[in-house]
């Protein structure tokens, strides 16, 4: 039985549902006298909206045009490019989910190399031509051709691999390196991936090397196949500069993804391991290789984590659970807000930007006010000097946004939102104060991160309008928005909170009127007991490093000093008062407050001896493990209670917030797998196999 017979034999049979990309080949006449190109296209028969990608027929049905094209002898060159705005977005990851063993995932590695590594072993010379956005697989066969040209309208260009825990196995690992080098290479394999999934443009494709030719998107076509029958006529010649530096470039990003990840992930050291091989091994060596780390990566819990949380950000967050038909949001013309502090300036550009109509905001004095409109004219020169605006758009947004002293500003507004000091008494005579200016449909927001939305709305006339409208901070980059519904909230209100929150490109998720929601409950029952630990007398820096095997995205101290100890001291107050049985209050964190320290690390993230000097005393020091152990069991304990206690629909929406709302990465899969396969949760939040390996 033949190679191909065999892959056919163990993996036709799987991924029933799988979108089939096809290979169409055409003959293409070559500008110029320069031959006939067979130009295949991929295509899975749905608009840009569903991108090409590759699952086992669709690989197999690519080898089976190259089968075709390798038996004629009449061609000058073979090309390959995709559907219009999509080149290909890699592999079909729910296959990847459904692989049952290592045999089974070891054929599916071998098979994407054999296929692809035929483009560039044909005898004719190969091209890919870029049109659209190209990831992960959809590269590596881009890499495999001999000569690339992409579109400058090329949106986004990634190997996303090793943000979910695998990392590039069908060739990407040797072949991007020798194209580009080692430093570049790693930026797009390893950084980018842990840089909540940085892509690049076409533009900056080209300016690595990646891309031999860069042409506009309203010829992308026409100008690629003029430009191949140049190069096929040697009117054009590529060269490919050698690169060296391997060993440091490797060095520096072990380094750099110990500092991050401090071993927590597997997948970026095997990409690492692998780039350095791409120095010296014959391209068998190295497919060979990607072909071994793919397989046992496949079969790691931390990639199954890994696909789950990408399903809930690419799923769950676009179909939020429990929000109102759509058809109940009220149309949103005009947007108040309440305050011209940072977070309410940011939260006004936004809307302007997304919504693209009038805000206005209001503050106490003018000072304040010019303050708030100011940064807002500012970022949007920053918008236009960068490019992301034109001079007619940048124009149009700073005019949309302007100041008011008094709230009759936010008569005719659909939409007001408050973002003044974090109290109940300020808060209720703020609203009561918009109340009395507002039409009766106009919505009311709040963006308490942690106060009673019932409370807040009980002196109110229309309680029923009152919704909570969490951003996080800062609020232009964060995806998540915590809707909040109160006892009194009506779907007509939570429908357009949704339909705004939308409009905003946010991920939002439902969650009741509880103490804190959801973020900042986990974060602050996370971070009050790393320090209670610490006043017990475990060494600060023991209880800060204790978590570093789960590859946060920052510290609990270092998470403290960027919310600010004030805010931090509020929140757990706000907890303490509801669950006093669970949340402790610190008296060395309120020390800390008093003592007018932005945290325990000066500037340049040195220890202050000054700052931690105030939580020494404690005479019953814990190891790190100790820490770590307590720190999760009290995270399973909350989250199991939140849960009972219907704070969201289910763990998948916990996960959610944590990896859009504090940055938790994909391989703990939020948070709740790894509670699971760490045995701390008990029972099981998620049924095995669904974000593990199954049994």
């Amino acid at each position: 039985m033949s190679g191909i017979e065999t892959w056919r034999a163990l993996l036709g049979e799987r991924n029933p549902d799988e979108v089939v990309t096809t290979a169409l080949v055409r003959d293409v006449q070559l500008p110029g006298g320069a031959g006939t190109m067979a130009l295949i296209t991929l295509d899975n028969g749905f608009d840009h909206t569903k991108p090409n990608t590759f699952g086992t027929r669709g690989l197999l049905a690519l080898n089976g045009a190259l089968s075709e094209i390798a038996t004629r002898t009449d061609l000058a060159a073979v090309g390959v490019t995709g559907k219009p705005f999509v080149f290909a977005v890699g592999a079909d990851l729910k296959g990847a989910a459904e692989v049952t063993s290592r045999e089974e995932a070891l054929a599916i590695a071998q098979l994407g190399h054999h296929v692809f590594r035929r483009l560039g072993e044909l005898p004719i010379p190969s091209f890919a031509f870029v049109n659209g956005a190209a990831m992960g697989g959809g590269l590596e066969v881009a890499l495999h051709c001999a000569y690339r040209t992409i579109s400058s309208g090329v949106p986004a260009l990634a190997l996303p691999e090793c943000s979910l825990g695998l990392v590039p196995g069908w060739g990407g690992t040797q072949l991007l390196p020798r194209l580009i080098g080692p430093a570049n290479a790693i930026k797009l394999i390893i950084e980018n991936p842990l840089a909540q999934n940085r892509m690049i443009k076409g533009a900056q494709a080209y300016e690595l090397g990646i891309a031999d030719a860069m042409f506009e998107p309203a010829d992308f076509l026409e100008e690629s196949l003029r430009w191949a029958a140049r190069v096929l006529k040697g009117e054009v010649s590529v060269e490919r500069p050698s690169h060296d530096g391997w060993e440091k470039a490797v060095a520096d990003a072990r380094f750099l993804v110990d500092m991050k990840l401090h071993g927590a992930a597997p997948a970026p050291y095997r990409a690492l391991d692998l780039i350095a091989l791409a120095e010296t091994a014959t391209p068998d060596e190295g497919f060979a290789a990607e072909d071994e780390a793919l397989a046992d990566l496949l079969m790691s819990d931390e990639l199954r984590a890994g696909l789950y949380a990408f399903d809930l950000v690419q799923r769950r967050a676009k179909r939020p659970v429990g929000a109102p038909d759509r058809s109940l949001a009220r149309k949103v013309g005009k947007v108040g807000v309440v305050g011209a502090g940072l977070m309410a300036s940011q939260m006004a550009l936004l809307f302007a930007r997304r919504l693209e109509v009038p805000v206005v905001l209001t503050d106490l004095d003018q000072a304040r006010l010019d303050k708030g409109v100011g940064y807002v004219h500012a970022e949007v020169d920053k918008l236009l000097a960068k490019g992301r605006v034109s001079a007619d758009q940048a124009n149009r947004l700073k005019a949309l946004v302007t100041g008011s002293l008094t709230k009759d500003a936010f008569a005719d507004a659909d939409f007001v939102i408050e973002a003044v000091f974090e109290d109940m008494a300020v808060k209720k005579q703020v609203f009561a104060e918009v109340e009395a200016v507002v039409s009766a449909e106009c919505v009311l927001a709040t963006n308490t991160s942690s106060l009673s939305l019932t409370e807040m709305g009980a002196d109110l006339a229309r309680p029923e309008r009152l919704v909570g409208f969490h951003f996080f901070n800062p609020v232009a980059v964060m995806p998540l928005l915590e809707i909040i519904r109160g006892a009194a909230t009506d779907d007509a209100t939570l429908a357009t909170a949704f339909a705004v929150g939308k409009s905003l490109k946010k991920s939002s998720v439902l969650v009741k009127d509880a103490p804190a929601f959801v973020v900042n409950r986990l974060l602050t029952r996370f971070m009050g007991e790393v320090i209670s630990a610490v006043d017990e007398g475990t060494p600060l820096e023991t209880a800060e490093h204790a978590l570093d095997g789960l590859g946060l995205p920052m510290t609990p101290f270092a998470l403290l000093q960027l919310v600010g100890p004030a805010v931090g001291l509020h929140v757990a107050e706000t907890l303490h008062e509801a669950f006093p049985d669970r949340f402790g209050l610190s008296e060395n964190l309120a020390k800390l407050v008093a003592a007018g320290k932005p945290g325990v690390y000066r500037p340049d993230f040195t220890l202050d001896p000054e700052a931690v000097a105030l939580f020494e005393g404690g005479a019953a020091p814990s190891t790190a493990e100790q820490v770590r152990e307590r720190v999760l069991r009290a995270l399973a304990t909350e989250i199991r209670i939140m849960l009972d206690e219907g704070v969201v629909a289910a763990p998948e929406d916990i996960d959610l917030c944590m990896i859009l709302g504090a940055g938790w990465p994909f391989h703990l899969g939020g948070i709740t797998p790894y509670l699971d396969r760490t045995g701390i949760s008990q029972p099981r939040f998620l049924a095995p196999g669904v974000a593990s390996v199954p049994a």
